[in-house]
């Protein structure tokens, strides 16, 4: 399918954001997809990501999360992010990672929502919010504060639960969390999988064997075909099940 993209500007609560769109190249409106990217924001894989999402029909904005510290790319990356350049890249990002608060997640959330809401691409109702690594702990704070808005939630290779259990319990949407082998053991998982359960949250949550933190980004030391096509795997049943429910 033929797609279109487009570089966008959100007015947010503490200026504008710019961001990446990709949505289907063809008449009617799309099912809205809002997808935060890994810690290293948004450059080339992430535009293939997106692009192959709206492949599937979908129209698929990716905000810069870190838009208060300027414009993408906030900082320099190399084209491979592998070994001491991959480590050198992590202390320059953490400090950022670690002022991006649920408060600042949640303005913006309302911010990305509502702009996702006025694209003439995008159809009305219900969306989905997916996310990597820290994009993925910033899809959960946007589907457990906005239940009304967010039908279907995934994040791979995230620390979904980072925000401890009773943040989980706003989540109505239908859940998959992909982890990597390196983030946790099989007692960890069960353990998570009982917070969800607890919290009601309607989900499926699994170990992508042998994968390492990072598996889906195709510009790193981390990333695992293998992984990433069992992301596709589970991410398009999720979103096609949740737009025939819908």
């Amino acid at each position: 399918m033929p797609i279109q993209t487009r570089t966008l500007h959100i007015p947010t609560a503490e200026g504008r954001a710019d961001a990446f769109a990709a949505f289907p190249d063809t008449e009617g409106r799309h099912p809205g997809v809002l997808m935060y990217p890994d810690g290293f924001g948004i450059r080339p894989v992430l535009r293939e990501l997106a692009a192959e999402l709206a492949g599937h029909g979908y129209y698929v904005l990716v905000p810069n999360v870190f838009h208060r510290h300027g414009p993408t790319p906030v900082i320099d990356l190399p084209a491979y992010i592998g070994g001491e350049e991959r480590s050198a890249v992590l202390d320059r990002l953490m400090p950022l990672i670690r002022e991006h608060t649920a408060e600042r997640t949640l303005r913006d959330a309302d911010a990305f929502l509502r702009y996702l809401a006025t694209r003439s691409e995008a159809a009305a109702g219900p969306v989905a919010v997916t996310g990597y690594c820290f994009g993925g702990l910033l899809a959960v704070r946007t589907a457990a504060a906005h239940p009304d808005q967010v039908a279907a939630l995934a994040a791979f290779h995230a620390p979904v639960g980072a925000d401890g259990p009773d943040a989980l319990a706003g989540i109505t949407a239908r859940a998959h969390f992909g982890h990597a082998a390196s983030d946790l053991t099989p007692e960890a998982l069960r353990e998570l999988n009982k917070t969800l359960d607890a919290a009601g949250v309607d989900h499926t949550s699994e170990i992508y064997p042998g994968t390492v933190h990072g598996f889906t980004m195709s510009d790193t030391d981390a990333f695992d075909p293998a992984g990433l096509k069992l992301h596709w795997d589970r991410l398009l049943p999720l979103l096609d099940r949740t737009r025939q429910s819908s």
